[in-house]
């Protein structure tokens, strides 16, 4: 079926773990994503996402301008190497019931893949696949 590399996103969008969860709102609004990705010194070291604040910032009645994002991102975060099946992906993906993984090149960040990547990558094969079929039956 192919590779992760082949399919994931490679412009992530990232930011540092010492800003506010403010700071962290305003640029999921602005680059219109639903999680970033958090970094220290060029590693990736967690996610945020959406519920991340639902969670751990609205639900507990918290300011985001006083909050940093290592205070609420996930440090639990699950990810793959570019080399993976993505037939392998997805079943990690399952498994630990996530909507994304991170993509891990020698540590560094390499890209991310999400539910909705594999999705359209699924729709498109499987159209793909039927089209040759209905091509070989004529």
């Amino acid at each position: 079926m192919g590779q992760i590399r082949d399919i994931m996103e490679k412009n992530v969008v990232t930011i540092e773990d010492d800003k506010t969860a403010l700071d962290a709102a305003q640029l999921i609004s602005e680059k219109d994503v639903s999680f970033l990705v958090i970094m220290k010194n060029n590693i990736p070291i967690g996610v945020l996402s959406e519920s991340d604040f639902v969670k751990r910032l609205a639900a507990d009645d918290k300011k985001a301008s006083e909050v940093i994002v290592s205070e609420i991102m996930s440090s639990n975060f699950r990810w793959v190497e570019p080399e993976t099946e993505i037939e392998d992906a997805i079943q990690k993906m399952l498994n630990n019931n996530v909507r994304r993984l991170v993509i891990l090149d020698n540590s560094k960040l390499a890209g991310v893949i999400t539910q909705t990547d594999l999705t359209g990558f699924l729709r498109d094969k499987l159209l793909v696949d039927k089209t040759i079929k209905n091509i070989q039956k004529n």
